[in-house]
């Protein structure tokens, strides 16, 4: 397995110096920010990023994520641009080492929390998620801000863009899904890289939006749209942990052997009795998934790709961009390379 951590570029408090330090830390999970999405990436971008990774003893071989924009979720007159593009900018991160990229296809927002900054018993902070938070609250009519929006979008092009995926609805978005992969996953294949889909985050619907990439059944339609190798899972943990329904163990078994996972994103979730959440830290008693028995069935499949600590908690003092501090994530990794080592696996260099 191929231990990462996701760095924001140079306005990331956390540094590539930093990060080197991570025990068994190997590879570097970043992106182009500066370029509007539905337009190429900029090779002197993709390169400055792979240097500077390479300047400090990591490799820059996973990109989280090249946006998929609302025109390719909606199949909007702007789509085959955006997916030329799309398949441009592959081309263009695989020439510069990249192996692996992320993407996701939730509409309108990208995750979604009610609070950053909820305080623990023992003094640290996270993200939630509670359903009392958001009752009463409808974005046809009220101006709501929640954390993980894209702040870019006026509250008016929010409930246009509610609208439109309200008419298309969920077989809507499956057939663009469908279009999407049938373009990129050649391009994918060609250039020696998988694609690695994010599930929605939280699995479930959130105002009526549709949300597909949720459960078991959801996994095996989209996996069975393009079969390839290069049509993998980013198989997060705590997205998909958020519900009870879905047994994560189990179907990282599953897709594990089918060889469908690119990316885990490893890390434990609290599921409250009305199914509301919060994020824990990584050790398993500590929130609702049993994260021995994730890594046990990623060894014992053979897994051979890209895990990373996913969010953490902020800790210590530390401020920060909310679940991305330094040192909750690294004691995740940590807590995952013994999880790993216990387990017979192994860390490549």
């Amino acid at each position: 397995m191929k231990s990462s951590f996701r760095w924001y570029g140079d306005s990331d408090p956390v540094t590539l110096e930093n990060i080197r330090q991570i025990p068994g830390m190997r590879s570097i999970v970043s992106a182009v920010y500066d370029v509007k999405p539905g337009e190429v990436w900029p090779e002197e971008s993709i390169k400055y990023i792979a240097d500077k990774c390479r300047e400090n003893g990591l490799v820059f071989d996973v990109v989280e994520s090249i946006p998929v924009t609302e025109e390719i979720k909606l199949g909007s007159p702007e789509r085959d641009r955006h997916i030329e593009n799309y398949c441009e900018s592959i081309r263009r991160c695989a020439k510069y080492g990249v192996k692996c990229v992320t993407y996701n296809f939730m509409p309108v927002f990208d995750w979604t929390r009610t609070q950053l900054d909820k305080a623990a018993a023992d003094g640290s902070t996270s993200l939630v998620m509670y359903w009392d938070q958001l009752k009463g609250l409808d974005p046809l009519k009220d101006d709501i801000h929640l954390p993980g929006w894209d702040s870019s979008y006026t509250q008016d092009q929010v409930r246009e863009l509610i609208r439109a995926y309200g008419e298309i609805g969920e077989e809507g978005l499956w057939e663009n899904i469908k279009y999407f992969l049938e373009r990129v996953i050649p391009v994918a294949e060609e250039c020696g890289v998988v694609m690695a889909l994010h599930p929605d985050d939280p699995p479930y619907p959130i105002f009526g939006l549709p949300r597909v990439i949720t459960c078991e059944e959801n996994i095996d339609r989209y996996l069975s749209i393009v079969d390839s190798p290069s049509n993998t899972l980013c198989f997060c943990t705590g997205s998909l942990g958020c519900s009870p329904k879905n047994d994560i163990p189990k179907l990282v078994r599953k897709y594990s052997e089918m060889k469908r996972i690119g990316f885990m994103h490893l890390r434990n979730v609290k599921i409250l009795e009305d199914t509301s959440f919060e994020e824990s830290g990584h050790l398993t008693r500590e929130g609702s998934l049993d994260m021995n028995a994730i890594v046990k069935a990623l060894v014992e499949t053979g897994f051979d790709g890209y895990f990373r600590p996913d969010h953490g908690r902020m800790i210590w003092g530390e401020t920060g961009k909310p679940g991305y501090g330094l040192f909750d994530r690294a004691l995740g990794s940590a807590y995952i390379n013994g999880l790993i080592e216990a387990n017979g696996g192994s860390i490549e260099k």
